[in-house]
């Protein structure tokens, strides 16, 4: 049976909730009056990205693992311009989410799921 671990499903609906949070937040910042932002076109595409990796990691897609761990790795680089705090707290999360998305058994089971999608 190709049961979903319970920490990837839970890795899944974090990046999901990610993404829907700062799409929802970021989409406020538009300005009537200067409507393109390049900044926040960034910003609101990695928001998307966040939910397309939750989306398809609870599909048991293999190459979205590897898009979720570069998302957050991103986001490690990123916080070097902020503080150290943020620089710790984004890489235990680098660390935490490259532990569950590629430990053993949850390899295991994208392994199953890309073999039963063929």
């Amino acid at each position: 049976m190709n049961k979903r671990l319970l920490t990837v499903t839970i890795i899944s609906w974090l990046y999901i909730a990610a993404g829907a949070v700062g799409l929802a937040h970021h989409i406020m910042e538009i300005n009537r009056q200067q409507p393109f932002q390049v900044e926040l076109v960034w910003i609101l595409l990695l928001s998307l990205i966040a939910i397309v990796c939750g989306a398809l990691i609870l599909r048991g897609s293999i190459w979205a693992r590897w898009l979720a761990l570069a998302w957050i790795a991103f986001h490690v680089l990123l916080s070097f311009f902020h503080s150290l705090q943020q620089v710790l707290m984004h890489g235990l999360l680098f660390v935490l989410i490259a532990y569950v998305l590629f430990r053993p058994e949850a390899r295991a089971y994208f392994r199953r799921r890309e073999t039963s999608d063929v």
